[in-house]
């Protein structure tokens, strides 16, 4: 149950796992594909059990998902089968079973993929660290390093300047109350915590995250997920 004392806010991970993960071709949910001897949401589920600062962490299931427990056996994270068809109706759902299970408006969300799963608890700390403070919130990203090209029919249309271009990762970290009014208002087309947040105006801060923290989509992500991990 949440910590009614502390004179800080709690802090919860959100963690919505109601997608099919076409992209990935990993025959099924990519969250239950095998990897290194686990399903790909065991792995970030027990990174996020390691952060001491997490009251708790809530998962957001497909309603007809059956398979959850068989894949992460002896989870303690709670779990929510309220997903929706889109990434931010699963969330916007999660929020208000955070609520009912005794979280405030006041209190930190911070919302992960399941399929960023080669995440590290000091990464989570660092952005807690860097936003428990700010008025507004924010989420690990790392700057652009590569040129970018606009495509149109296969070929280049354009270099895009990247100077100042960040690439955005999860978790993203925001007050419940302010995040629900933000996907509320944003509606089902918010591709991303954060930018719900900025279409109110506001300006999330940008907390340096790590190149490894992949987000699994590609078929190739799967393998080169799977040597990073050998070698920790």
């Amino acid at each position: 149950m949440p910590d009614q004392t502390s004179s800080k806010p709690n802090c919860y991970a959100l963690v919505p796992c109601a997608g099919v993960g076409l992209r990935a071709a990993a025959g099924g949910p990519k969250q239950y594909a095998a990897l290194a001897g686990r399903a790909v949401v065991a792995h970030t589920l027990a990174a996020l059990a390691a952060v001491p600062r997490l009251t708790a962490t809530l998962v957001v299931l497909a309603p007809d998902d059956d398979a959850f427990e068989r894949q992460v056996p002896g989870t303690q994270a709670w779990v929510a089968r309220c997903g929706g068809a889109t990434r931010a109706a699963s969330v916007a759902g999660g929020l208000a079973v955070l609520r009912e299970r005794g979280a405030s408006e006041g209190d930190w969300v911070l919302v992960h993929d399941a399929a960023r799963c080669l995440l590290r608890p000091a990464w989570v700390e660092r952005l807690i660290a860097e936003c428990e403070g700010d008025e507004v919130g924010g989420l690990l990203a790392v700057p652009l390093a590569d040129t970018i090209k606009q495509a149109q029919d296969g070929r280049v249309a354009a270099t895009v300047d990247r100077a100042g271009k960040w690439a955005a990762q999860t978790p993203q970290m925001f007050r419940i109350g302010l995040l629900q009014r933000a996907l509320a208002a944003a509606g089902p087309g918010a591709t991303d915590e954060a930018s719900a947040v900025e279409a109110l105006g506001l300006a999330p801060r940008l907390v340096p995250g790590e190149v490894e923290n992949l987000k699994l989509t590609w078929p190739a992500d799967f393998a080169l997920a799977a040597r990073l991990l050998e070698t920790r």
